[in-house]
């Protein structure tokens, strides 16, 4: 039985492996603990999945509550994905705040599972990296 919890108070060990065992770790600093702690500390909506005492998936999101949530990431391990998980931490994530649209960039293996969900994809999202400056 998937239990689901919304919150930020999270052991960060927990996290930063669960990443890993999603493969969402391979585009995240999960080797840069302060980073991460940030990433998890500053965000202002997290539902988490778990069976026991093990994290199984996370929902990480900036929400106004009102008109915009960006989900930051969406992480389910391998071993869990395909078993419905995804789709409620994205459920209870629009819940937690039903008049926002959601808005995600997804990640490259993620491409195809948005569109078979019910996602539009935007023709016009624009990106400037961490590293890039506006010219």
């Amino acid at each position: 039985m998937i239990e689901y919890r919304i919150g930020n108070d999270l052991d960060l060990d927990e996290m930063i492996e669960l990443y890993r065992a999603s493969t969402l770790g391979e585009r995240r600093p999960v080797d840069d603990r302060v980073r991460m702690g940030e990433m998890l500390k500053n965000a202002n909506l997290i539902i988490t999945a778990w069976e026991g005492d093990l994290m199984v998936g996370i929902s990480r999101s900036m929400t106004d509550f009102v008109y915009a949530t960006y989900l930051s990431d969406l992480a389910v391990r391998l071993s869990y994905q395909k078993s419905g998980i995804g789709k409620e931490l994205i459920r209870r994530t629009q819940a937690a705040a039903p008049q926002a649209s959601v808005i995600l960039l997804a990640a490259p293996k993620a491409v195809d599972y948005y569109p078979r969900i019910g996602f539009t994809q935007h023709p016009s999202a624009w990106w400037l990296k961490s590293d890039e400056r506006v010219k």
